[in-house]
């Protein structure tokens, strides 16, 4: 409070009533007049922030010059389509408001040449003044009520207050087709991005009360909205009710990036979020996103969905979401400010994890020299994205159990003109003539058994897979360690006669392939190779030893296609383009009763290491490949995983008998032959309790665990989390 009231408030005291009145009623009045001034320097604070913001960047005036040497007489580009405003063109017409942005920002850059230029300034009136006038209105509604508002607002903060009023008004009812009664501010990412928009726009006509109500809505945004379009409790988000994991597309551009760039915006002012909804954030970021990027760095394509047939460059992402983080909050500071460093390669990757996201049915194991994932789907979530607009025509199976491994996060960069789209690494497909049309893409699944056990640094995949697209069925599970995967499959079957094929992976070729044929090892010569007898395959510091040496084919050679033969998108380049691919698979015939295969991935290991290890299979033993019970144990590490598709018993190396007495998933920490942690989990989320039986006496002071001793064995049942919570892992300790 100021000085000066408070001394007003003193000599009150010692004044008559009719005097203190009117001092009380003068004070009353300084307030108001103080907490209005407050109120509008906060107000003109964040006004200002988004403009420098948006002046962040250098302007490059050659890049203005070419855009000047484009713009025609009335205003328009030369290289701009302005006809065609279908769904699959894209909406070239966009380019025309960009510019208008650029242009602005040059004007207003003390170090462009266009500096407070007269004549560029006309420019900028007379090409928008072509824009209000003709209002291009796309056949997609995100161009009309995202795209084209976002950038005709930019315009406004940077330059709109020395443009023709008349111009500046026109241009406000097509601002104005983001609004919160818009078709695209559906809860979720777009809800944020339009309530941005008109947040920009409030900024530039000075409205603050309206202001400070989109602030509360962008703030409410930030929940849990497990079921519906949003982040779900695992920290996966789902943009439509399809239930697709959208985490780094929708729900970090449009969902987190949004809200944390007005959580910066507002910092420190009246309209500051709220420390819990800040905090939340930071938890999404670091415990979603990031663990959908390859060290929290690159794009995990696992992830993709339709996006994955746009060709993309190769960088890091940035850093400035990470920036204003901090700038709002010290919560998780540490974390955060570590992946401002991997990503400005300061530091090399350190973190191991393994996370299941039960909501998405998505699965990652990272160390610190590699990263992979398992994507599935079941009646709970669809597989895919459908192909809107056009890209991702072909991507069918990419949720079939897909098992990407990336050690630098390229091994598949723009690999998807050349592709082989029905043998996708780590799934089982029914080798087609074509694949069915794009709209046969997305689909229910069909089975509710689909998870995984983890307890946050080790885990196991389980797919009770049977596919919508062509009812083949298949156990498939897989099992992480520290330094390598075992991949299981079982019960492959079909009705058609078709081959069925399990793919190992399909990458980018890097290197050589190695392959070791009854202890020879030798180089492969490009082709296109059936070979058995194989203990191990090399390529590009990726092991992958057969343990039961089945025969396998391998393809190591230049492959060809084009980018216009993966989408319906137009002005996409048809001409032929070539990549090295290496392929590795199993061909289980056609029409197979009950065929199998099982594999080891060893990443990030020499050729040499590899041999010297592979005769005793690194420590693992697979100790079931059955339709009730697929189990793999490693002795060296002292685990043991497995997944009971029904009840079933099974033994470990040391002689520990372990029987489910009904479906679910488990992990067993062992020392010397004695258990002494179990996690467990229940794919099927039909179950509220698990029981299990183990030989020798235990104890647990777990508060949800029963312990029942009989003879010399110990029955333990364990509640299992529900309702959001449901398929999520539970871990607690034996004695």
């Amino acid at each position: 409070m100021p000085a000066v009231i408070l001394k007003l408030l003193i000599a009150a005291n010692e004044m008559t009533m009719s005097t203190a009145r009117y001092l009380v009623t003068t004070i009353l009045v300084i307030l108001f007049c103080f907490d209005a001034v407050s109120q509008s320097n906060d107000f003109e604070t964040v006004r200002q922030r988004v403009i420098d913001e948006l002046l962040r960047d250098p302007v490059d005036d050659q890049d203005i010059s070419g855009i000047l040497g484009l713009m025609k007489e009335d205003g328009s580009f030369s290289d701009i389509n302005y006809e065609d405003l279908s769904r699959t063109a894209g909406f070239p017409q966009r380019r025309h408001t960009y510019r208008l942005v650029d242009l602005a920002k040059a004007y207003q850059s003390e170090n462009s040449d266009y500096y407070r230029s007269s004549e560029l300034k006309d420019q900028i009136t007379l090409s928008l003044d072509y824009w209000v006038e003709h209002d291009f209105f796309g056949d997609n509604w995100h161009n009309n009520q995202i795209s084209t508002p976002t950038n005709l607002v930019n315009l406004m903060l940077v330059i709109g207050d020395e443009l023709p009023e008349e111009l500046v008004e026109g241009a406000q009812p097509i601002i104005g087709r983001a609004h919160m009664n818009a078709s695209g501010a559906r809860p979720s990412g777009d809800r944020i991005v339009i309530a941005g928009i008109l947040g920009k726009n409030l900024l530039f006509i000075r409205d603050e009360e309206q202001f400070g109500e989109i602030i509360e809505l962008i703030e409410g945004e930030v929940k849990f909205s497990t079921g519906h379009r949003g982040m779900q409790h695992d920290y996966s988000f789902h943009h439509r009710h399809d239930r697709v994991n959208n985490t780094t597309s929708y729900g970090y551009g449009k969902y987190a990036n949004a809200f944390g760039e007005w959580s910066y915006y507002v910092a420190n002012t009246q309209y500051a979020f709220s420390v819990e909804k800040i905090n939340q954030l930071v938890d999404y970021y670091l415990d979603g996103i990031y663990k959908q990027l390859v060290y929290g760095v690159y794009t995990d394509i696992s992830v993709k969905n339709r996006s994955i047939t746009h060709k993309a460059t190769f960088e890091p992402r940035g850093t400035l979401e990470v920036e204003r983080l901090i700038f709002s909050t010290d919560y998780r500071q540490d974390e955060l400010e570590e992946i401002i460093k991997l990503r400005k390669g300061q530091i090399a990757p350190s973190q191991s994890f393994a996370k299941f996201f039960w909501q998405t049915e998505h699965f990652v194991v990272q160390r610190p020299d590699y990263y992979t994932t398992v994507r599935m789907f079941s009646t709970r979530n669809r597989n895919m994205e459908k192909p809107y607009n056009g890209p991702g025509k072909l991507t069918h199976h990419r949720a079939d159990g897909t098992n990407y491994v990336m050690l630098t996060g390229a091994e598949y960069h723009n690999i998807w003109p050349v592709y082989d789209w029905q043998k996708i690494s780590g799934t089982t497909i029914l080798q087609k003539p074509h694949l069915p049309p794009p709209d046969q893409i997305q689909q229910d699944g069909l089975t509710d058994f689909v998870g995984a056990v983890t307890d946050g640094l080790y885990g196991a995949v389980a797919f009770d897979f049977r596919s919508p697209h062509d009812l083949i069925a298949a156990k498939k599970s897989w099992f992480f360690f520290d330094d390598e995967y075992v991949c299981l499959g079982t019960g492959i079957k079909g009705d058609r006669d078709l081959p069925i094929v399990t793919t190992v992976n399909q990458s980018l070729m890097r290197s050589e392939v190695l392959i070791s044929q009854e202890g020879v090892i030798s180089t492969l010569p490009q082709g296109n190779h059936e070979m058995s007898g194989i203990d191990w395959v090399y390529q590009d510091r990726i092991g992958y030893i057969l343990t039961d040496q089945s025969s396998v084919h391998i393809d190591n050679e230049k492959q060809y296609g084009r980018w216009s033969d993966i989408t319906d998108q137009k002005n996409i380049s048809d001409s032929l383009v070539s990549r090295d691919v290496f392929m590795m698979y199993f061909d289980h015939g056609e029409d197979p009763d009950s065929a199998s295969y099982q594999y080891i991935v060893v990443p990030n290991v020499s050729a040499d290491e590899l041999d010297q290890s592979q005769a005793d299979q690194r420590g693992l033993h697979i100790l079931s490949n059955s339709t009730r019970v697929q189990a793999v144990e490693s002795e060296e590490q002292g685990i043991l995983q497995a997944a009971f598709y029904g009840s079933g018993r099974i033994k470990s190396v040391t002689g520990l008998d372990l029987t489910m007495e009904s479906q679910g998933m488990v992990m067993l920490k062992l020392h010397e032959g004695r258990v002494t942690g179990l996690t467990l989990s229940d794919p099927s989320r039909l179950l509220s309790s698990i029981t299990l039986s183990l030989s020798g006496k235990y104890e647990s002071d777990s508060d949800h665990v029963v312990v029942e001793h009989l003879s010399d064995q110990t029955r333990i049942t364990t509640d299992l989390p529900q309702g959001v919570y449901a398929g999520k892992s539970i871990s607690f300790s034996l004695q």
